[in-house]
């Protein structure tokens, strides 16, 4: 196996030179001298030993994404399509700057901590902590760059987060559903909690009731865990309401359930029943009717997550404390405009 040593030998240079080309440290070596020493470090198929790196430099190069297991699972996180989508974001971010993402799942602050007893990473990325969580008070005491999504917070502290306008998407989706003359709206999430995204979600969606003129009825709300086999159950029991005309979906993993369980009733997307989504991920467009949703860029989000992450680790300092994504409205064919009957006229 080739060693710096021989690297520098076959290049004439020093082994300073050599370990500054493959640590990216080049701005005191010619660009002559940096195509060479890479020349040479392909041709002798060199693969550096990221173990001994870690403990000379105390850094692994290695960065968590740590899921937070709160409840009993009823699907891998994975399997939600708008987690792997930011994993995947974040890791090819990460990747391009020289560092390595590690995914790893969690059940409470003491988990955590024994993880990060265990394992010399650089960072973390947490997706929503919420303000009362014993989780959150023990990564106020961890000294490493973290970086929160999806996450409202009064106070970040030592944390940076990437979130949305998500009381405005919800605005967008109950807007949409409004102006096609929907006004029995379920609004279907998993369960919601003070502090986090579905709250603000909720909120959005008993504004936009309220300055429509159509009064908020707690009947219409709609709790699902976050699986498919339990969105299918859901749209399964909308189907039996006869008052209600559409549904917003705080997800569009749980829209898809809905209209499948729709379906299964014998019941018909949009021609029964309209329903918006909340994401925009890709197999929208695989959905039958295609989803009507709200937009968000989940591929800029992870990237900006990631972004921040390699700023604290490599200047000291992130580039910014909490970054707001905006929304937009994706019309497609899962929303239908009800005809609105006139009333007859009297006869003279």
């Amino acid at each position: 196996m080739a060693t710096i040593d021989d690297i520098a030998a076959a290049a004439n240079v020093s082994n300073t030179t050599v370990s500054n080309v493959i640590n990216g440290k080049t701005k005191r070596v010619s660009s002559a001298t940096v195509e060479r020493v890479n020349k040479i470090i392909s041709e002798l198929g060199y693969v550096p030993n990221m173990s001994a790196r870690a403990l000379v430099s105390n850094s692994s190069k290695v960065v968590a994404l740590i899921h937070l297991e709160r409840v009993p699972k009823s699907m891998d996180f994975l399997d939600d399509p708008f987690t792997s989508r930011l994993a995947s974001a974040v890791e090819l971010a990460l990747r391009e700057s020289g560092y390595y993402l590690m995914l790893r799942t969690v059940s409470d602050a003491d988990d955590l901590l024994a993880f990060l007893r265990h394992w010399n990473v650089d960072g973390l990325f947490l997706t929503g902590v919420f303000e009362d969580d014993e989780i959150c008070s023990a990564l106020r005491s961890i000294n490493k760059p973290i970086v929160l999504c999806d996450s409202y917070l009064s106070d970040y502290g030592n944390m940076v987060n990437v979130g949305l306008k998500d009381v405005e998407g919800a605005r967008l989706a109950t807007r949409c559903l409004i102006s096609a003359g929907h006004t029995r709206i379920a609004f279907a999430s998993p369960p919601v909690r003070p502090g986090g995204v579905v709250e603000k979600r909720l909120l959005g969606y008993k504004q936009t009731l309220e300055e429509s003129g159509i009064p908020f009825d707690s009947k219409l709300l709609f709790v699902s865990e976050f699986s498919t086999q339990e969105a299918s159950r859901l749209g399964a029991s909308i189907a039996m309401r006869g008052d209600i005309t559409a549904v917003f979906a705080t997800a569009d993993l749980l829209a898809a359930g809905i209209m499948a369980g729709i379906r299964l009733s014998g019941k018909r997307v949009p021609d029964d029943f309209s329903i918006v989504g909340f994401d925009d991920l890709n197999w929208c467009l695989l959905t039958s009717p295609n989803l009507t949703t709200v937009r968000q860029n989940t591929r800029l989000k992870g990237q900006l997550a990631a972004d921040l992450m390699v700023s604290m680790l490599e200047n000291g300092v992130a580039t910014a404390q909490n970054i707001t994504l905006p929304v937009y409205l994706v019309e497609r064919a899962s929303v239908k405009t009800l005809k609105v009957t006139a009333s007859p006229s009297k006869k003279l």
